[in-house]
């Protein structure tokens, strides 16, 4: 509480600006205007992500796998590309671990149990989305079989 502005922990509020910085700078703002051109793209992806994703997220394993699952079957439903419904499905799987410990320390404060709870979030999540990539190509292989580069043989 020493590096503390009235609720404020300054050194986590740094980590948390640290951690955003880096996405949110390779935001190609000039393609933007392609996310609004898919309604329905657009409109699931805010439903998993602001609807289905908060209720899930007490499970961890269960909300990585049935996040990604879910998405990748109704990406795939709405006749998407591999290449959008993967990004979907990550996006839906990997979503709102900061903002959850952010919400969790400001409201708890910093020495909750909740706040070291949401903290786990972020550590299971990278192992989880690493496992995802696999079945993501797996996926690929089997239900976009045009996208997938053929290896040339070498002479």
């Amino acid at each position: 509480s020493r590096f503390q502005v009235g609720t404020t922990n300054i050194p986590i509020a740094i980590g948390l600006v640290l951690m955003m910085y880096p996405p949110l700078a390779k935001v190609r703002y000039e393609e933007l205007s392609k996310v609004f051109r898919d309604w329905k793209l657009l409109g699931l992806s805010l439903v998993l992500n602001w609807v289905v994703g908060p209720f899930l997220m007490f499970g961890l394993a269960i909300y990585f796998a049935v996040m990604f699952l879910v998405s990748f079957y109704l990406g795939r439903k709405l006749g998407t590309d591999y290449a959008r419904t993967a990004t979907l499905s990550f996006t839906a799987a990997g979503n709102n671990f900061e903002l959850a410990i952010a919400v969790a320390v400001a409201v708890f404060g910093l020495g909750s149990g909740v706040a070291f709870t949401a903290v786990v979030g972020p550590l299971v999540e990278v192992p989880a989305l690493i496992c995802l990539v696999n079945v993501a190509l797996y996926f690929q292989r089997r239900y976009f079989p045009a996208t997938v580069l053929r290896e040339v043989p070498q002479p």
